[in-house]
């Protein structure tokens, strides 16, 4: 074949190759592909249809309300005055001008951002005098500093458990134990509510099959405002060689005589907990999470937790103002035990009233429990009209017949603001109940 016949071939088949080519795109161009709109997703129909019951009963969505300035006890809302349970402000340190201060300070000198991840961009030093300070509070060799909460157990889960481990998880436990324990692979079981019991059961019928063991419990229960019984944990994690995590987030400054967290309250040694957990945007009126444990753990983390290897690191500002909170904590136990005192004061006045509050004991937190989701709106709404703010907890957040308002209490509030909250929320729930039809007829549109 001379080589004239040779590129002819080549050229022919090069010819019949964009024939087939165009044939292809011909047929894709006539399969019908379309992409569900975001609008007919069923959860944006189910936004859509709590939407439709907000407009019946004619009350503003209670949620993302715009608040006017810095919540505290009070807080001001479309320029109007409450009393304000629906921040995590326990010590009444958010607007504490020591915080202010650090946190300007921090900035003045560091800058807003770190700009980067704290493997790319570097330490800052305070970084370092934050974590060292989580650290001796917790009786640990180190600790880590996240950008966010929910990242913290989300992320630390997800990496040092794999699928060939376990993870054994109070049934009440916070959503980022779940995600978390999900991203990880691991096998998951649950444990009735702070029941030892339950959990030794767990364990006895699973611990061989699996390499690794993880116990997630809280220190004190945002949704319950209950304390988890910790020694029966730490002596369960011994015998049956686990781990044992505690997500101390609502318990450092709230647990103990001196609000140390939940170890104080338990009166152990921390050091039988393998993982501390908490975060900074309760007690220390900051933001972000933290865990605190043996310097293996740390290593391991800055080394390979996503959440923190490929994540900005916690601006300066934020880790001063957490570390200055730590120190008021430290040196002001007086906070405490007037937050104790107002917890119990609600708790006794509550039950007194006949109101429902659950499991809570005299921390920080009381449920108000309702059972319906559309009482809780209605009362959240009628609440805020009598000068009270405090958010309704409905499904999914809690199981559909758990729906309450939840109120956190604050060193900061007063005994007058505390009376006046309870008898308005009884008052306003007899007049809401003595209007059942009404409920059970948007029971039944939702």
């Amino acid at each position: 074949m001379s080589g004239q016949d040779g590129l002819d071939r080549i050229a022919a088949s090069g010819r019949a190759s964009a024939r087939q080519r165009g044939e292809r795109r011909a047929n894709r161009e006539t399969t019908a592909f379309e992409a569900t709109r975001f609008d007919q997703l069923e959860k944006y129909r189910m936004i859509e249809k709590m939407s439709g019951a907000s407009q019946l009963l004619d009350i503003p969505n209670p949620f993302y309300r715009e608040h006017d300035g810095r919540a505290g006890a009070t807080t001001a809302i479309g320029g109007h005055e409450y009393i304000n349970f629906s921040s995590y402000d326990y010590l009444g340190l958010n607007a504490d001008p020591r915080l202010a201060e650090a946190a300007h300070r921090a900035i003045d000198r560091y800058g807003i951002s770190p700009s980067a991840s704290r493997l790319v961009a570097g330490e800052r030093p305070i970084h370092g005098e934050f974590e060292r300070a989580l650290a001796r509070h917790y009786g640990t060799a180190a600790a880590l500093s996240f950008v966010s909460g929910h990242a913290t157990n989300v992320t630390t889960i997800g990496e040092l458990m794999e699928a060939q481990d376990l993870i054994v998880h109070d049934s009440l436990v916070h959503n980022s134990v779940m995600v978390g324990a999900q991203l990880s692979g691991a096998t998951r079981r649950s444990f009735a509510h702070n029941d030892p019991d339950a959990l030794e059961q767990v364990l006895t019928k699973e611990r061989g099959r699996f390499r690794n063991v993880l116990i997630v419990v809280e220190g004190l229960y945002s949704m319950d405002g209950d304390a988890a019984p910790l020694a029966a944990f730490v002596d369960l994690k011994q015998r049956y060689g686990c781990w044992l995590m505690v997500d101390d987030a609502h318990g450092l400054g709230t647990l103990g005589a001196t609000g140390k967290g939940a170890f104080e309250h338990a009166g152990i040694d921390p050091a039988g907990v393998d993982i501390w957990m908490g975060t900074m945007s309760k007690t220390l009126a900051s933001t972000g999470g933290y865990i605190c444990g043996s310097a293996a753990l740390i290593e391991v983390l800055k080394a390979n937790a996503s959440g923190f290897v490929f994540s900005v690191g916690l601006a300066p500002a934020l880790a001063a103002s957490a570390l200055a909170a730590l120190e008021i904590l430290h040196a002001e136990p007086e906070r405490v035990t007037r937050l104790h005192a107002n917890t119990a004061l609600f708790l006794d006045l509550a039950r007194e009233a006949g109101l429902d509050t659950g499991y809570a004991e005299p921390y920080a937190i009381v449920p108000v429990i309702l059972g319906d989701s559309v009482l809780a709106v209605l009362l959240s709404d009628a609440l805020l009209a009598r000068g009270v703010n405090v958010l309704p907890i409905i499904y999914p957040a809690v199981p559909q017949k758990a729906a309450r308002l939840r109120f956190f209490i604050s060193a900061a509030h007063n005994e007058e603001q505390i009376r006046k909250a309870v008898a308005a929320t009884a008052e306003t729930l007899a007049e809401l109940r003595a209007a059942g039809g009404t409920m059970d007829a948007l029971a039944a549109f939702l």
